[in-house]
């Protein structure tokens, strides 16, 4: 089953919210604020988003700035990165969807590109 990590205040995680049950794709939702993705999820996304560790990234985020990552993550490495997501869902970009069975890797909100890979 997809798992969704979303943010219940972004409009952003309720518009895929609103896709999916229109779709009537089944999901489970998840907190991502207080239930980040696991280390072995975020790898899966970052080989999905072909090593682009920026992409899963929130750099809109407030923390995102308070921790002065813009200058911080080119010089961190993937391991570092990747726990520093594990850690704190706040920095993760939402909403993150994935399902490990089905090879599915969604990071953000595009309808265009969750129609091709779950419609």
């Amino acid at each position: 089953m997809l798992k969704l990590y979303a943010y219940s205040g972004c409009s952003t995680c309720k518009n895929a919210i609103k896709w999916l049950k229109a779709h009537a794709i089944p999901f489970e939702e998840i907190a991502i604020r207080e239930t980040p993705p696991s280390l072995v999820e975020l790898k899966a996304m970052l080989d999905a988003r072909s090593d682009d560790l920026r992409r899963l990234f929130n750099v809109s985020g407030q923390d995102y700035r308070n921790l002065g990552l813009k200058d911080k993550l080119p010089g961190m490495t993937t391991d570092a990165s990747l726990k520093l997501l594990a850690s704190n869902g706040n920095l993760v970009k939402r909403p993150f969807a994935i399902d490990a069975k089905d090879k599915i890797c969604l990071v953000g909100f595009k309808e265009d590109e969750w129609k091709a890979a779950l419609a």
